[in-house]
């Protein structure tokens, strides 16, 4: 049951005389389906609602939460929270400086063409099964499996500045996945992504649009031919980094150091912090000329956009990196007054019962001008590199490893030879200066991440990353 705005008013109203407080309600909806080798392998549906709510008392924040969403325990759960936030202020060392924001009051909800809860899941098992059944036979495909998942979230906010806003997603995701194995060698290969796929706040519509089915022989093929490819060469290369791979970049080495949280130390226990420091806004030279990073919450049908964040700030496109230049951060309204600045809408929680942290919401690079074709016909000796294989990253997010699944060698401007295991490492700054050829719009996607870890208690949020493909020069493989 959805409590009503005039109930967590009156919420609001029993807190007495505080600085601020807001109060979220969330019900989360989830289904994943799951095969496996021709035979089910999970099946879940889950709902889960919450109820939080945050209050700040002189300098200090309290937050309580529960998942019991009557009228009575809404208060106690309330009561909780001040009582937590004015033992916070007494400890408190810090001067909480909140960023002015208008009240809203607002309704909003993604769009989609039909309902993922009005497929039957027998269908949803049926599309998996005739995706994954063709990659079957051969008796060096060890395993193959699919995926498919529909999320929707209910949330209602309000606040003691006079904020009631009312948003649903519905978002959907799936893909599949081929193992091969013969002596000792092991290849994968995913479509269109790996960590379960790609994921748009779409209904249905999107996993017809995938055809999954479509893609199974080529996927195979491509995890069987890799088992007999040449080893990608070490030494230094130009690398063109395809659209799929390069969003995971953008996430891993663009998105998490703008955190401006991290940048002033409140993850370091946990995800660590940044090497982007406050004093090189506006002249620390992130990347080359081309590069244009921005976040941008406002894309349709993207699962990192949303109308309002979880202070009640709205949803905002603005740039992090300006032609090479690093502008701006990831903020809220606690942590924008730290950089002198208004908050740019970027807080979330996963739910109701999870405190609000800064988030990434939709990171991209910008589109360039130059069509892959012409990037690889201007290629004289380099690789292509695409979908993600393995990471790691220090966590200052400075220092960084990849590998992808797939990879073809570049010779006097032509695609040739089909390599397995390319990693590519590198420096940050120094890999982002090298580009020198960004993809134009043709190239450019955006792909969706349902699981981006952060927090303490650890939150999963949905986030997205739209890329085209980029060329780097000079660049370190091993």
């Amino acid at each position: 049951m959805t409590p009503e705005r005039a109930q967590l008013e009156d919420v609001l109203r029993s807190l007495g005389d505080v600085r601020y407080a807001d109060v979220r309600y969330t019900a989360t909806h989830a289904q994943d389906v799951k095969v496996r080798n021709g035979e089910v392998d999970h099946l879940a549906s889950t709902v889960d609602r919450a109820v939080g709510v945050r209050v700040l008392v002189g300098n200090g924040w309290g937050f309580a939460a529960t998942s019991d969403v009557s009228e009575e325990t809404i208060r106690r759960t309330a009561r909780r929270a001040l009582e937590v936030a004015a033992a916070s202020n007494l400890a408190s060392t810090q001067i909480i400086t909140l960023s002015d924001v208008e009240p809203h009051v607002a309704r909003w909800e993604s769009h989609y063409e039909i309902d993922p809860w009005s497929v039957p899941i027998e269908k949803k098992l049926e599309h998996l099964m005739n995706a994954t059944e063709p990659m079957r036979g051969d008796p060096r495909i060890h395993q193959v499996s699919g995926d498919i998942s529909c999320y929707r979230q209910e949330k209602v906010f309000a606040s003691t500045i006079g904020s009631f806003i009312e948003q649903t997603t519905t978002q959907m995701g799936g893909g599949i996945e081929a193992v091969a194995i013969d002596e000792g060698e092991f290849q994968r290969r995913t479509y269109p992504n790996p960590f379960g796929g790609d994921f748009q706040a779409e209904g249905w519509e999107f996993i017809e649009r995938l055809d999954l089915p479509k893609k199974a022989l080529e996927i195979r093929d491509e995890a069987l031919q890799l088992l007999a490819a040449s080893k990608a060469p070490a030494g230094r290369f130009d690398l063109i980094v395809g659209s799929a791979q390069l969003a995971l970049q953008v996430h891993e080495s663009c998105g998490h150091p703008t955190e401006l949280d991290r940048a002033m130390g409140l993850e370091i226990s946990l995800a660590g912090g940044s090497f982007l420091q406050p004093q090189m806004l506006g002249h620390f030279r992130y990347g080359s000329d081309l590069v244009n990073i921005v976040a941008d919450a406002t894309i349709p049908g993207s699962i990192g956009s949303f109308a309002f964040d979880d202070d009640g700030v709205p949803a905002q496109r603005f740039h992090l990196v300006r032609d090479g230049t690093f502008v701006d951060y990831l903020t809220g309204r606690d942590t924008a007054p730290f950089l002198g600045r208004v908050s740019n809408g970027t807080v979330r929680a996963e739910t109701a019962a999870r405190i609000p942290i800064i988030r990434m919401t939709n990171i991209n690079l910008e589109p360039g001008t130059t069509p892959l074709a012409d990037l690889i016909a201007d290629t004289k000796r380099g690789i292509f590199v695409e979908t993600n294989k393995s990471w790691s990253i220090d966590d200052l997010r400075l220092n960084f490893q990849f590998g992808c699944e797939v990879a073809w060698e570049i010779e006097n401007g032509r695609l040739t030879r089909l390599l397995k295991n390319p990693l590519y490492t590198g420096n940050t700054p120094d890999f982002w200066r090298s580009c020198d050829a960004v993809g134009d719009r043709a190239s450019w996607q955006i792909w969706g991440l349902p699981n981006c870890g952060k927090g303490d208690p650890m939150q999963t949020m949905r986030v997205a990353h739209g890329a085209p493909a980029a060329r780097f020069r000079n660049v370190e493989m091993g």
